[in-house]
């Protein structure tokens, strides 16, 4: 039903910056909510960033306040996320994520709010 792809990801230096990408197959694209996660071996995945344009909604994890962004290209169906300033702690597959219905603040940046993914892209930050 939805087709979800990221790309992006890469071996960089602290303090560098990268752009990911998830494109996606999603019919009526501008209802679903998406968002990006992140995980590292042995440890849960954790929310990042997340959006939903009809509510006027951003939402960014602490780690990632300040420092990236997240958008969406409604012509090409295509969620980003910016990643400035890396260090290695955001060493970690980064994964991307839609559903229709996510319902409220404590969800936005839950993984078990969303029931479509991608297979993920790795980004290794060294220092």
């Amino acid at each position: 039903q939805v087709h979800l792809v990221e790309s992006g990801g890469g071996s960089v230096q602290a303090g560098a910056s990268l752009r990911l990408s998830c494109k996606s197959s999603v019919n009526n694209y501008n209802t679903f909510y998406m968002a990006w996660f992140r995980q590292t071996p042995g440890k849960e995945r954790e929310g990042v960033a997340f959006i939903f344009d009809r509510h006027n909604l951003r939402r960014y994890a602490d780690s990632a306040k300040g420092r990236f962004t997240i958008s969406r290209s409604y012509a090409d169906q295509t969620l980003y996320l910016q990643m400035n300033n890396l260090n290695p702690e955001d060493t970690a597959v980064y994964y991307c994520a839609a559903d229709s219905d996510v319902a409220g603040e404590s969800a936005y940046l839950n993984p078990t709010s969303y029931r479509f993914w991608g297979q993920g892209t790795q980004v290794t930050v060294s220092s």
